[in-house]
Formats: structure tokens, sequence, C-alpha cells
């Protein structure tokens, strides 16, 4: 028991302090891309070309991405002759509309809170089930580390629970397979209402990978009304993260702000 103890003294605190600090990302962290049109030739499309989802695309002359297809890949980056796609350091990510996460220009808008009304029943205490309808499990590592004493998302008032009748919503991993379409909608008829919806990577956004493919729905809003949708893959943990706290209206966009 001593010993125990003595291990844990040594140990000291593990558990991040974000939103109430700036999240310490890792240097190889690919985080939003930055798209500089003006380095993009006239008639080049090595990079559309290259995108194994078409994230990218070009209208007008004009170079867009699809931040719900991208599988933040480097193909793209390294296709590309004249340097305009590189990725940067900003994990805030997430969006309430699909249409939000196409990149036409520099910005992408932060995350908007839920209603007055939704907040008030969930934005201190938020239970979600979790469905994986055909993930590979990456994004599901990710959303499990967030349970772990680093993240300890029980902290913020949000937990995972094993039954969708105790939950308040579900998020969801996974691009929905033909096989896992109807699992995934009876778990949804089984949480009370008012219920909210998230979609984890761009499997559920878009099908990733698999978009496309005849036995996968091209993600979760093909089959359920979503809230909110977080793009990677996997997304990192503090894009989730943040992504959560913003449409419970619980973090202050700014980096490092104080918690509201």
């Amino acid at each position: 028991m001593l010993k125990a103890l003595r291990a844990r003294v040594h140990q000291g605190r593990r558990t991040i302090s974000y939103p109430d600090d700036a999240p310490a990302l890792p240097d190889r962290f690919r985080g939003l891309p930055r798209l500089d049109a003006e380095r993009c030739g006239p008639d080049c499309a090595r990079c559309i070309d290259a995108c194994p989802t078409g994230a990218l695309v070009k209208r007008d002359g004009r170079l867009g991405l699809d931040l719900g297809r991208c599988l933040f890949c480097t193909d793209c980056v390294e296709a590309c002759p004249e340097g305009a796609i590189a990725y940067g350091g900003e994990y805030r990510m997430a969006a309430r509309t699909r249409e939000e996460l196409v990149l036409d220009g520099p910005a992408l808008p932060l995350v908007a809170a839920l209603d007055a009304e939704t907040r008030r029943l969930f934005g201190r205490s938020l239970k979600l089930r979790q469905v994986s309808a055909g993930g590979c499990n990456g994004c599901e590592a990710d959303v499990n580390v967030l349970n772990t004493v680093v993240f300890d998302l029980g902290r913020l008032g949000i937990q995972f629970v094993a039954s969708p009748r105790h939950a308040d919503g579900l998020l969801i991993t996974g691009p929905v397979t033909e096989n896992m379409r109807l699992a995934l909608r009876k778990t949804y008829d089984a949480v009370p209402g008012p219920k909210i919806v998230i979609a984890v990577g761009a499997c559920a956004i878009s099908g990733g990978p698999y978009v496309d493919h005849p036995e996968v729905h091209n993600g979760a809003h093909r089959v359920l009304p979503v809230d909110l949708y977080v793009p990677g893959c996997p997304p990192h943990p503090y894009t989730i993260l943040h992504g959560l706290l913003g449409l419970l209206g619980r973090i202050d966009q700014r980096p490092g702000g104080p918690r509201t």
C-alpha cells in the first residue's frame, strides 16, 4: 500500500488543464489545412488528382477543400509542386453544419453552441452513447482517450454510458455500413428526447475512404439528423473535446480562454 501511494505521489498530476489553458500539441500535429490560392497554377490539378476521397475541388479557378472528406493524409501536399497546401496547428475544426466544413476561404467558423433551452438541459451534464457504425477503431480509440486520466472527460460533466436509454445523445463513428444501419436507427430511437447526435471522423461525416461503396451510407447524416461534425481521420482528442465544449457553450473560443 505504501509503495502504491509513493508511486502515485511520484507521478504527480496527470490531468491536463484544458480548457483553462491552451493545449500542448505535438510538433507533427496535422491541424486545419491552409490553402494558398495565389500559388495555384491556372491549369494545375495535381492535388485534386492525388486526393483519394475527392475532398479537393476547383470552382471558378479557386481551390476548395471539404474537411468532412479530408483524411489528412498529406497526398495533396506531396503532389503540389508550388507548396500551395500545408497543414497548420489549428485543432478547432468542429462545425454545426456540413456546409461549414467546406473551405473556400481563409477562415473556418468556430462551432456554434446549442440553443439556450438545450444548453440548460445538457450544459452541465451530458451522457453519450458511443456507436461504432462500421469504423476501423481509429476514431473509437481517440474517443476512448477522452476517458483516460489525462483528459478526464467526466470532470467536465460529459460521460459515456452503456445504454442508449440512459443517454442524452449519440456519438457516432464509422461510415454507417448497411449491416449497422438498422442497429444505429434503433439505438437512436431508444434515446429519450430531446437528444443530440455527434458525428466523429471523416467516415461518420462523409464515408471517408469508403465513400460511395455500395455497402456504406456515406455518413451518419444520411440516416440521422446530426448536430455536430468533428472532422479528422481520426480527429485528435483535443478536436473532439473542443467540439463538445463548444456545442455546450462551455468554452471561450479564444485560445486558452476561460470556461464560461
